[in-house]
């Protein structure tokens, strides 16, 4: 079972999220998913998984996902990542800069039935912004 929802998690960072394939991502979500990362005002359930990932396409090209590991235990998949994109739309108030970026997530995602209901992550999102700002940021 760890093998199949690692491969539902591959899915999702590696095809669903950097396409913005919304008919895949309900295919992945409970319609009840809880993201504990949400930004503020973001709607409940997978309306508001949908409308970040859509938020994200806005502001950024060229996304890609490079999994470094993933990690399953029970119901758990456990996936460090490095977010690679470019900065070709508005995003948090900053306008479209053209610049590429790449940092660090790590992500927790709880399944129940094979689908995830549950997300947590950590960001460095400082490493981002700088990026975005254009300071030369290596992610490590």
């Amino acid at each position: 079972m760890s093998e199949d929802l690692k491969a539902i998690a591959r899915r999702m960072w590696e095809d669903v999220w950097p396409n913005g394939d919304v008919d895949a991502l309900r295919q992945i979500l409970h319609p009840d998913t809880v993201n504990h990362e949400a930004p503020p005002g973001t709607p409940p359930g997978i309306d508001g998984v949908i409308h970040t990932m859509q938020w994200l396409r806005s502001a950024f090209s060229d996304q890609r996902y490079e999994i470094h590991d993933m990690i399953a235990e029970d119901d758990t998949v456990v996936v460090h990542l490095t977010h690679h994109g470019r900065h070709t739309g508005e995003f948090m108030g900053m306008p479209p800069t053209g610049r590429s970026f790449a940092y660090r997530h790590m992500h927790m995602m709880r399944f129940q039935d094979g689908l995830s209901i549950e997300h947590w992550a950590v960001r460095d999102d400082a490493a981002h912004m700088r990026q975005l700002q254009g300071a030369e940021v290596r992610a490590s």
